[in-house]
């Protein structure tokens, strides 16, 4: 069997992540859940398989000793996200399948405020939670948004690059690092010389970047990123929390004066245990949020989220309750996924 065949398998059986290890069968995630995908490889046909995937400059970091990231464009066009590494001295590999095409926010059905973001002229959007909620496709979804509706500028930095965009009414740069560019920092320094209107940063990682982000938001870009966190009191925390003591004051400032909004999702299994629904949290970057984000007084979001409504906020598990009250999801995984137990049952 090649990995073609193994991903055109996984594919339909509507699979998200093939998991390859040496000394281990092959696994697939489906609707959320670890099943056995019934396929019998060697480990040496394992280590193989794994090792052809790899891009010759991939391959030499990976003989380094380091870990390897890279996308695979299959024959039927489709890509995936792959990783590379080693555990217990053996070579093990996830592949994430990506969508055939970039499903629109409807499709995905997201909240309507998220055109409304990205509609916005300018600001810092972030889209967060845990891994292998579907940050990168709502965001692909938000820009091809923008890239049927109006003309732009828009540069992706990406690691890898996910999703590929077809040229509609904006012009789409999409530069990945380690081979287009060094690192999401020095990108984002340089694209503003680029005559950019949209950023998309894949991953706000560290001081450089947050600061490079802000700065981009501040001079009248919209910048998009991603961040893993599980709701939006958290996101703002964190983002503070990564910069040195002495910047943190003046960081928070900066977000205060730039935040479009946050929006926070968990993809949960539905009733029908055939697919995955998005939950989602937001919070709009109002002059009452912003300025609990200028005084240090993050805690008092969930207040604001819970009264603003009409400007499509939300909290989490409001919107777990709605999903609950409309059969798509059990009681149960909604108690799984929420971060208040007890807040969700007064919902319920």
């Amino acid at each position: 069997m090649t990995i073609e065949e193994m991903i055109g398998m996984a594919r339909q059986r509507d699979v998200s992540d093939i998991h390859l290890s040496e000394g281990m069968p092959v696994a697939f995630r489906s609707c959320g859940r670890l099943v056995d995908s019934r396929i019998e490889l060697s480990d040496d046909e394992i280590r193989q398989m794994i090792l052809g995937l790899l891009p010759v400059g991939q391959r030499e970091l990976f003989d380094q000793g380091e870990d390897a990231d890279f996308a695979l464009q299959t024959p039927d066009k489709n890509r995936q996200r792959i990783n590379v590494f080693r555990q217990q001295g053996k070579i093990a590999a996830t592949i994430r399948l990506l969508n055939d095409h970039i499903p629109t926010l409807s499709e995905l059905k997201l909240p309507k405020c998220l055109k409304d973001l990205a509609a916005q002229p300018r600001g810092l959007i972030l889209v967060t939670g845990p891994t292998g909620s579907g940050k990168s496709t709502t965001l692909a979804a938000m820009i091809d948004y923008i890239n049927n509706s109006r003309a732009e500028h828009i540069i992706t930095i990406e690691d890898p690059i996910e999703y590929v965009y077809d040229r509609q009414k904006s012009i789409i740069h999409q530069r990945e690092t380690g081979v287009d560019v060094k690192d999401f920092a020095s990108a984002l320094r340089s694209s503003l010389r680029e005559d950019p209107d949209v950023i998309l940063v894949g991953e706000m990682r560290d001081y450089e970047t947050i600061s490079a982000a802000l700065t981009a938001a501040e001079t009248g870009h919209l910048v998009m990123s991603t961040l893993h966190t599980t709701g939006a009191a958290q996101t703002i925390d964190k983002i503070i929390d990564a910069c040195p003591g002495e910047s943190q004051s003046q960081i928070r400032t900066q977000l205060a004066g730039v935040l479009a909004g946050v929006v926070t999702q968990c993809l949960i299994p539905t009733l029908s245990g055939m697919e995955r629904i998005a939950a989602t949290e937001v919070l709009i970057g109002t002059d009452a949020a912003l300025n609990l984000i200028r005084e240090n007084k993050c805690h008092q979001l969930n207040t604001i989220m819970q009264s603003g409504m009409a400007h499509g906020m939300h909290t989490l598990n409001r919107d777990l309750s709605r999903l609950v009250a409309e059969g798509t999801i059990s009681r149960e995984s909604a108690k799984k996924y929420t971060n208040d137990i007890q807040d969700l049952e007064q919902y319920l």
